[in-house]
């Protein structure tokens, strides 16, 4: 065989780690599977660190730890209720951004991963607004960070006047679209108003992507349970006043001519009527279940998310 036949060393090397690294994967896999490993023996922890040791494969090392970190969400996110734990999603996806300060859906998707209430979520609106903050350090004309901070303390820390402050922003980066300033706007005068959170989930329904639209689909339809409920609630109090008897079943209801029929929420389920206090809320089976909810998010967390810096 002559030298030209043969392959290079350095190929030969590459196929030798690309196999060690298939079945290590698979391995590894197989121990996740089963909820064997322990991830916090798999990460290195120091940003400084992995840069050192990525050398010259950074972006792919920031796709490896993306994708665990997608992996750490999902395992926890199917776990029973009492036992989710998202403490490693943070470091996860601030190591991605550091191998990657590019690394636009890292910042975007990660952020309401973290924002997101427990126990679907990390519940830490803080880290969110501090990994987008790192995405405009990186990135500081792009405006979907300011739209997605500004979002944070709108809906998780319903901080209006803060909220507004970063639509503002973000609306003054360069190719923002024009309803940008309108959210500004909007906060200032109708902040935590059901109609200004409709508004703003109908704009981002209209997001490329896919995964955004149908987040965006599910708050329409809450917003709308939520109207469903108070019109609900005022049929069932007006009975009680006319009959001088709380209504215990929608059976009842129907009979007196107050509702149709059993009323279902936009995703089909029954809503529920407490036979003895005659409040009307979701099924318990619903899949809206739990609907936002004033107030804001724990004070601790608030005061965490510091204001913008000029």
């Amino acid at each position: 065989m002559s030298r030209r036949d043969r392959p290079p060393v350095c190929a030969l090397a590459l196929a030798c780690l690309l196999i060690a690294a298939v079945g290590l994967q698979v391995v590894r896999d197989r121990a996740y599977a089963q909820g064997a490993s322990d991830d916090r023996l798999l990460y290195v922890s120091s940003g400084r660190v992995i840069e050192k040791l990525a050398l010259s494969y950074d972006a792919v090392l920031a796709d490896a730890y993306w994708i665990r970190a997608l992996q750490h969400y999902g395992h926890e996110h199917l776990k029973p209720e009492g036992s989710k734990s998202y403490d490693l999603l943070y470091p996860l996806l601030d190591l991605t951004t550091t191998l990657d300060p590019h690394f636009i859906i890292a910042y975007r998707f990660g952020a309401p991963f973290l924002a997101e209430p427990k126990p679907d979520g990390a519940g830490r609106p803080d880290l969110a607004i501090a990994l987008l903050k790192k995405g405009i350090g990186a990135t500081p004309d792009k405006w979907d960070y300011y739209h997605d901070i500004g979002f944070v303390y709108y809906w998780h820390l319903h901080d209006y006047e803060r909220a507004a402050e970063w639509f503002k922003r973000g609306g003054d980066r360069p190719g923002a679209p024009w309803w940008l300033k309108t959210y500004a706007a909007v906060m200032l005068v109708r902040g935590g108003d059901r109609h200004a959170s409709r508004f703003m989930w109908q704009q981002m329904a209209q997001s490329e992507s896919a995964w955004l639209r149908e987040a965006s689909g599910r708050r329409l339809m809450q917003l709308d349970a939520l109207d469903q409920i108070d019109a609900l609630q005022r049929a069932s109090e007006s009975f009680t006043a006319r009959a001088g008897q709380i209504a215990s079943s929608w059976e009842q209801l129907i009979a007196a001519g107050v509702v149709r029929g059993v009323p279902l929420d936009p995703d089909g389920a029954p809503y529920l009527l407490d036979a003895v206090s005659g409040d009307v809320g979701l099924g318990r089976d619903s899949t809206l279940r739990p609907l936002p909810t004033e107030p804001a998010a724990a004070p601790e967390l608030a005061r965490a998310a510091t204001p913008p810096t000029p």
